[in-house]
Order: structure tokens, then sequence, then C-alpha cells
């Protein structure tokens, strides 16, 4: 079978016996891979530094005739992001975002979740200090929702009664979205006001303004999303970004 190129990037690598690499893709045209990549650790080895953590390129895949490990023949970077690691919330964010892409984006073409995390990577690493978080929770939630988790924000989530746009809504993260007030009686949720539903709205449409949030704020909208990914994609498992990212454990050292 011929080798098939796609365009990718690395989500993550482990070690492979003396000298070789297994490595983690998000590629669009196969979706989510895993590739060995002999001879990596070698001292001349044709990949050289090209697998790094998020580094953005051309994979040249053999598709494995039985199994799911491929083999990686060849990985032409186009774009190594360094900036990502010039802050830690940058890092944190991208972190995740490639977290979730690990866990969650399908063993199959998804172009639009590999577009989203691709994008979102440049918009994070070129952004300026003051937008790292906010554009942070927007690429997530929108690749939260591009996988097939978009929480329900206008109508009740459980008998789909309209909540109006000017009224407190509980947002529970194990239903999906908001409960009408007859539903949310007894549930534990988030309440959100007005200006809370607005701005996830808008931090699920990239058309819209970003919303400007204080530090609070910020930290509430951080723990929400935290509560749904919990809820809905982690599937009772860890999830060290998840943990590193909602925490800020950087900033308190």
């Amino acid at each position: 079978m011929p080798p098939i190129t796609t365009p990718a990037i690395i989500l993550a690598t482990i070690r492979y016996g003396e000298t070789s690499k297994i490595a983690r893709l998000a590629t669009r045209e196969l979706g989510v891979q895993s590739a060995i990549a002999k001879g990596a650790l070698r001292p001349k080895s044709r990949y050289g530094t090209a697998l790094h953590l998020l580094s953005e390129g051309q994979a040249t895949l053999y598709l494995a005739r039985s199994g799911d490990l491929h083999t990686l023949a060849q990985f032409d970077v186009r774009q190594v992001r360094t900036g990502l690691a010039e802050r830690m919330d940058r890092f944190s964010a991208a972190s995740l975002l490639s977290e979730l892409m690990l866990r969650l984006a399908p063993a199959n073409p998804h172009p639009a979740s590999y577009d989203l995390f691709r994008d979102a990577l440049e918009i994070l690493e070129a952004a300026p200090a003051a937008a790292v978080e906010p554009l942070g929770l927007r690429a997530l939630w929108r690749l939260v929702a591009v996988l097939g988790f978009a929480p329900a924000l206008t109508a009740c989530v459980r008998d789909g009664v309209a909540v109006p746009d000017g009224a407190t809504a509980c947002f529970s993260p194990a239903d999906g979205g908001v409960l009408c007030v007859s539903c949310a009686r007894g549930t534990v949720g988030a309440v959100l006001g007005q200006d809370d539903r607005r701005d996830l709205a808008a931090f699920l449409d990239s058309a819209s303004e970003l919303p400007a949030l204080d530090d609070r704020h910020l930290a509430s909208h951080r723990r929400l999303l935290e509560r749904y990914i919990r809820h809905h994609l982690a599937e009772g498992a860890a999830l060290p970004a998840l943990e590193f990212w909602v925490t800020r454990s950087w900033a308190a050292a």
C-alpha cells in the first residue's frame, strides 16, 4: 500500500525500545493516529528535532495492515510553536487542547476538529498577554462543541422550554446546559446571570466580540468548563492538563 501524506500536529511521543519513538498525531486526513518513528532517537536520525510537542508539519505514514500502530516514514516540519512556551498560560491552554484532541478526537477523518486545533495554537501563540485567558476559553469551548458536546444555552436541556435571554438560569454541567425554572428545582448547578450566559455564548461563537472579564469571572468560567469536561468527556480518567490549566498552579508559585 502506498504511503499517505497528511497535515499533522504532534500530540505526544513516548520512547519505544532503545532507538525509536511512538508519536501520537492529530492528522487532517486520518484523525488521531499512533505511528512508530523508527530510529528517531539515533544521533543521526532523519527526524532530527522534528518530533517536538505541538510541532506542525506534513506526516508521511505507512498504514498498518492490521492493528492501529502505523509507521511514520517522514515528518516535514512547517511550524515549531516555540512561542507557546514563552508564557505558562499559553502553554497550559495549548496542552489542554492537545489533551482533549488526544482523548476525544476520532481515529478517522474529522477536519473540523483538526482545523480548529491548528488555528487555536496559532492564535494563542500570537495573543497579547491580556487576551490569552479569554482566547484559551474560547478555543476550548469551541473544540468541545465541534467534537459533539456543545452545551444548550437557549432552551432547557431536559424539556426544551425556552429560557429567556434576560433571565438568570441554572446551568447544569451534568445535564449539558441550562435548565428552565421547573427543571432547576433541586438541581445542583451554576447560576448564570444574563451577562454570564451572554459571555459563555460569545466563547462558543468565534464571530462574537471576546468578553472582557476580570480575574474572578475568568476563574468562574474556568471552573464551569472544568466541570463540564469532567461530566461529558473525561469518563473518570485523569486529565493532568485540565488540572494544571484550571488551578493555574504556576501563578501561585
